[in-house]
C-alpha cells in the first residue's frame, strides 16, 4: 500500500512543475468573488510599501539638515513626519492583513463547499476505493494549506514585493549605476529559490499523504474502538499510528531543514552583495556627486532590501504547500460525477421489475459478482432473496437503486431499462432499510423525516414511528422526537436504530421497497411486531427482502436462492420445499431441533 502511495506521489510530482503556475492561477480564480476585499488589501500594502522608501528619503533629509546646520528649522517637522510615516504604515498593515484574511477565508469556504458538493455527487465506487480518513484530510488539512498560500503568500508577495520595487526605484533614482550592481544578485537568488521550490512541493505532497495516513488510522481506531479493546488490538493500533505519525514527522522535519537552509543561503548572498556594493559606493568616481544624505539614504535603502527579499524567499515554502494541496483538491474536484444519462421520468412507477441475462462485476474486480440473472417480479409482489453471505443478494437489490450501472444484460422497471430513468426520480421511488443502519447526528425526527421528507408533518412522523413499533420507546425518552441520537445513532440500541430506519422507509411511502436484513437487530418480540408492520407496508408494494432467517420470508410471493452470484432455485415457499433442494436444506438447518 505504501509503495502504491509513493508511486502516486512521484507521478503527481513529475507533472507538477509543468502546471504549478496554472494550478495556482486556478486557485486564484476563487478570489474573484472577493475582488473588493482584495483591492482594499492591495491599497493597504501599497501604503505600507510606500513608507519604506519614504523612511530612507526622510533619513536623507535629516542627514543633509544636520550637515548644513539647519536643525532648528525642521525640529518639529521631522518628528511629525516620522510619526506620519508610522501611522500610515499601521493603517496600510491593517487594511492589507484584515482584508486579505477575509479573501482567504472566503476562498477556503468556497473550496470546502465545492468539495462537499462534489462528494455527494460521486459514484459509490469512489467511496469504496478511498479510506474515510483520506477524504477528511482533503476537506480539512489540504484546505488549511491553501489558506497559507492565499493569506501569507499573497500578503508577503504584495507587501514585500511592492516594498522591494519601491526601494529599488528609490535606489535607481539616487544612483542607477550602483543599483544595477545590486540587480546582478537576482538571478543567483532565483536559482536558490527554484531548487527550493521543487523540494518544498515534493515534501508537501509527502506530508499530505502522511497526514491522510494519520487520519485513516485514527478514524478506524475511533470507529472500531470496541473491537480494538475486546481483541487486544491496542498495541497494534498504537504501532500503526506511530508509523503514520513518524512518516509525517520525518517529512515535516525535511521541510523545515530545507526552509532553514534556504533563508541563511539567501541572507549570505545578500550580505556578499551588500559588501561589494559598499566597496563600490566608497569609490570617489561613483559617489562623488552624492551628498552625505544621498550616500546614507542609498545604503539604508539597500540594507532595508534584505528583510523583504528574505521574506519573499521564505514564503516560498508556504506557497509550495498551497500548490501541492491545490493539486490534491483540484484532482478531487475534477473527478467524474455519478453518470446520469437517463431521460425517462419515473414519477409514478408501478414496480414491475425484470432481470434478463444480467451479469455484474464491481469496477476493478476480476470475478463476476452476479452471473446470468433471469427473474421477473410483478408489481406489488414480494421477492425474497436467500443464500449464504457474499452470494450476491445485496448486490441484486442495490442495483435497483443504481448505486452501480448494469452493463451486461438488462434490468428494467415497468419495461424501461433502469439506466434510462432519471437518477433522482428513480431513487425517489425506492425506499431502503439496510442491515447496517445509517443515522445522522441529529434528532429522531430529523432522522425519520430525512432529506426529501424533511417537510413532513409531525403527525405523519408519529404515525410512521408507530407503524415501525418505535413510538413506545421514543415517548419514554426525555425529549421525545427531539432527542439527539449521536453520531450514527450511538446513543440508541441496535434495535432502536433499526426501528427508526424502518419508520423512515414507512414515511417515504415509495412503490419499491428494499429490506436488507431489516429485522436482524431486533429481539423476537420486537421482530414479530415489526414483521406485522412490514407486512402492512409491503402490501401493494414491490418488495425485495433479503433475509437469513427464513421464518420472516415464508409468505413471500417469490423466493430466489442465490449462490455464488447465480439463482439456483426460485419459486414459492411450498414449491421450494417440495423440490427438496438448496432451499429445503437451508430450511431444515434452521428449523431442525438442536439436541440438548
Amino acid at each position: 500500500m505504501q509503495d502504491k502511495e509513493n508511486i502516486e506521489t512521484e507521478n503527481s510530482l513529475q507533472k507538477a512543475p509543468a502546471s504549478s503556475v496554472k494550478i495556482y492561477f486556478r486557485l486564484l480564480g476563487y478570489v474573484r468573488s472577493s475582488w473588493i476585499y482584495l483591492l482594499l488589501s492591495v491599497i493597504g500594502y501599497v501604503i505600507y510599501a510606500a513608507m519604506e522608501p519614504a523612511l530612507a528619503a526622510l533619513l536623507k533629509h535629516i542627514v543633509d539638515i544636520v550637515s548644513a546646520g539647519n536643525i532648528s528649522e525642521s525640529r518639529l517637522l521631522i518628528p511629525m513626519a516620522i510619526l506620519g510615516v508610522f501611522i500610515a504604515r499601521g493603517v496600510g498593515t491593517f487594511l492589507g492583513n484584515y482584508f486579505m484574511a477575509k479573501v482567504a477565508n472566503n476562498v477556503v469556504f468556497d473550496l470546502r463547499t465545492d468539495m462537499f458538493n462534489k462528494l455527494v455527487l460521486l459514484p459509490s465506487s469512489y467511496y469504496h476505493s478511498i479510506p474515510t480518513g483520506r477524504l477528511l484530510a482533503k476537506l480539512t488539512y489540504d484546505t488549511e494549506q491553501v489558506i497559507g498560500s492565499i493569506t501569507q503568500a499573497i500578503r508577503v508577495l504584495l507587501r514585500e514585493g511592492l516594498t522591494v520595487v519601491g526601494l529599488l526605484g528609490y535606489m535607481i533614482y539616487m544612483n542607477w549605476r550602483l543599483s544595477l550592481l545590486f540587480l546582478l544578485v537576482v538571478p543567483l537568488i532565483g536559482l536558490v529559490v527554484s531548487y527550493a521550490s521543487k523540494r518544498f512541493r515534493k515534501l508537501s505532497t509527502r506530508i499530505q499523504n502522511a497526514m491522510g495516513g494519520v487520519t485513516d488510522v485514527a478514524s478506524e481506531a475511533i470507529k472500531g474502538h470496541e473491537v480494538v479493546k475486546i481483541f487486544g488490538g491496542s498495541e497494534y493500533e498504537i504501532e500503526r499510528f506511530h508509523k503514520a505519525a513518524h512518516e509525517n514527522r520525518r517529512s515535516q522535519l525535511k521541510m523545515e531543514m530545507t526552509k532553514s537552509l534556504n533563508i541563511p543561503i539567501v541572507q549570505f548572498i545578500l550580505a556578499v552583495m551588500m559588501a561589494i556594493l559598499i566597496w563600490f559606493a566608497l569609490s570617489p568616481s561613483i559617489s562623488s556627486h552624492m551628498s552625505p544624505g544621498d550616500f546614507i539614504a542609498f545604503l539604508t535603502a539597500a540594507g532595508m532590501l534584505g528583510k523583504p527579499i528574505r521574506q519573499l524567499t521564505d514564503v516560498n515554502s508556504i506557497l509550495q504547500k498551497g500548490i501541492a494541496a491545490s493539486y490534491s483538491i483540484f484532482d478531487f474536484l475534477d473527478l467524474t460525477e455519478e453518470v446520469d444519462k437517463g431521460q425517462s421520468t419515473a414519477t409514478s412507477l408501478k414496480g414491475n421489475i425484470e432481470w434478463r441475462s444480467m451479469s455484474f462485476k464491481y469496477p476493478g474486480a476480476e470475478k463476476q459478482t452476479l452471473t446470468n440473472i433471469n427473474l421477473s417480479l410483478p408489481a406489488g409482489k414480494t421477492l425474497a432473496l436467500v443464500g449464504r453471505s457474499g452470494s450476491g443478494k445485496s448486490t441484486m437489490a442495490n442495483l435497483i437503486a443504481r448505486f452501480y450501472d448494469v452493463d451486461d444484460g438488462s434490468l428494467s422497471i415497468d419495461g424501461v431499462a433502469i439506466n434510462d430513468y432519471k437518477l433522482t426520480e428513480l431513487r425517489s421511488n425506492v425506499a431502503l432499510v439496510n442491515q447496517q443502519v445509517v443515522l445522522f447526528n441529529g434528532t429522531i425526527k430529523e432522522n425519520i423525516a430525512y432529506g426529501s421528507l424533511r417537510n413532513a408533518a409531525e403527525e405523519s412522523v408519529i404515525e410512521a414511528a408507530k407503524a415501525a413499533n418505535a413510538w413506545d420507546f421514543i415517548q419514554e425518552l426525555d425529549h421525545g422526537l427531539d432527542t439527539m441520537v449521536g453520531e450514527n445513532g450511538v446513543l440508541l440500541s441496535g434495535g432502536q436504530r433499526q426501528r427508526i430506519a424502518i419508520a423512515r422507509a414507512i414515511l417515504k411511502n415509495a412503490p419499491i421497497l428494499i429490506l436488507d436484513e431489516a429485522t436482524s437487530a431486533l429481539d423476537t418480540e420486537s421482530e414479530r411486531a415489526i414483521q406485522t408492520a412490514l407486512d402492512g407496508l409491503m402490501a401493494n408494494r414491490t418488495t425485495i427482502a433479503i433475509a437469513h432467517r427464513l421464518s420472516t420470508i415464508e409468505n413471500a410471493d417469490i423466493i430466489a436462492v442465490v449462490d455464488h452470484g447465480e439463482i439456483i432455485e426460485q419459486g414459492s415457499h411450498s414449491e421450494l420445499l417440495a423440490m427438496n433442494g438448496a432451499y429445503a436444506q437451508l430450511h431444515n438447518q434452521q428449523f431442525s431441533e438442536t439436541p440438548v
